[in-house]
């Protein structure tokens, strides 16, 4: 039987091209991930009526599953790049696994916060490990890789509360055992993934790359001045996103009085565009530079969202659709920045990322939330649509890649 290192040796386009088969892979296994971890809020309805639970008690839930999967992930990326660990994923995968198969079969609020929380904690290794992974396979195109990567992710959260509808919500709290189908098959191609990981790290250690391309004169005052720019930018991305994926179908049925079902077919064209964008942010990110992306996907965003509160329902969803297809292209070049900046901490800066989108994202629907229910619906498109002006701080950030790069 050959030996790792032989069997990478004879395959280059393990590290001199772009490897779309590992991308894929990375791809559908965070679609997976967050399809299943997307679930969760969708189940609350269920579980309300069925134990009793008060708003405040599913707002815990809430939060401690937010807390294991959004905080944790820093200091799994962390240990992760001091300690990698190839089949780390699949092990991730298989507490995903446990959790979902305690939150089908939880008869009381302590085993739900706990099956919660293992999932939580299953998703909390997943991301920074796996967006490592995608960097490795992806020849150069980082800002590509991840944005495939992240298009999985955003797939899987759209798709997991449609098939809890149609699973879930007809046959109840145990149909969620059906999910651990999914994660077993997760945690299976998983196994594939951390298989090309292992030979990778080997590969690695035998060939240092000489040259990464990377700006190395920058100070580490600028970079962590870079980083705090980053986060602010994180910030108005999410917040701004949050009030959307929230509350564009309230803001809908209010001001134009349409059905549900219209509400949200138009918010389905709003995560379309966000798909979309994604995407193009990668490609674009690679062609003309990550800093430029950022500047002009969080700041271009802008002039749709301050005008969506104020046009009527045809330009509402136009907005909606170019708001979102702008603002998503930021975030694989937000993360692909981050670790150009830090080379040597990919998992790190990863984890925080993935954790401040989750984390923000959650703090941002429960704001929006109290401050709608102080004021009104209308009122918090009208501010929220302020918060990619905050674009404007990208034009600060340093350039990572050498003269003559983007």
């Amino acid at each position: 039987m050959k030996s790792i290192g032989s069997i990478v040796k004879g395959k280059p386009t393990m590290t001199e091209r772009t490897v779309y088969s590992m991308l894929m892979i990375c791809g559908i296994s965070h679609f997976l991930n967050d399809m299943i971890q997307s679930i969760i809020p969708s189940i609350y309805p269920i579980i309300k009526d069925k134990f009793d639970f008060s708003f405040a008690q599913i707002g815990i839930i809430t939060l401690v599953f937010q807390m294991t999967s959004s905080i944790l992930q820093p200091f799994t990326g962390y240990y992760a790049d001091k300690h990698p660990r190839p089949y780390a994923l699949s092990i991730g995968m298989c507490f995903t696994l446990t959790g979902l198969l305690l939150l089908a079969f939880a008869e009381n609020y302590l085993l739900i916060l706990l099956a919660v929380s293992v999932v939580g904690f299953g998703s909390s290794i997943f991301h920074p490990t796996a967006s490592r992974v995608a960097q490795m396979a992806s020849g150069g195109k980082k800002s590509l890789a991840q944005a495939i990567f992240q298009v999985g992710g955003n797939g899987g959260s759209a798709m997991g509360p449609l098939l809890a509808a149609i699973i879930i919500l007809p046959f109840g709290q145990h149909a969620i055992a059906y999910f651990a189908i999914a994660a077993l098959l997760a945690a299976i191609i998983m196994i594939r993934l951390g298989t090309w990981f292992k030979a990778r790290l080997v590969y690695a250690v035998k060939h240092p790359q000489k040259d990464t391309g990377l700006n190395t004169d920058i100070s580490k005052r600028a970079k962590y001045g870079a980083l705090t720019i980053l986060i602010l930018l994180v910030f108005s991305k999410y917040f701004y996103t949050s009030c959307i994926t929230s509350y564009f179908t309230f803001f809908l049925i209010h001001k134009f009085g349409v059905s549900v079902q219209t509400s949200q077919i138009c918010l389905f064209v709003f995560l379309t565009a966000f798909a979309i964008g994604t995407l193009a942010g990668g490609m674009f990110g690679d062609r003309f530079g990550r800093k430029y992306v950022i500047w002009f996907s969080i700041l271009g965003a802008a002039p749709f969202a301050l005008a969506m509160p104020f046009a009527n329902f045809t330009w509402t969803i136009i907005c909606a659709f170019l708001s979102g297809l702008v603002i998503a292209s930021a975030f694989s070049s937000i993360v692909v920045y981050a670790t150009d900046l830090m080379p040597d901490k990919v998992g790190l800066i990863a984890g925080i990322f993935f954790g401040l989108m989750f984390g923000l994202g959650g703090l941002g629907s429960a704001f929006f939330g109290w401050l709608a229910d102080k004021t009104s619906i209308e009122f918090i498109f009208q501010a929220s649509a302020f918060l990619p002006l905050l674009g404007i701080i990208a034009g600060f950030l340093p350039n990572t890649q050498k003269k003559g790069g983007h």
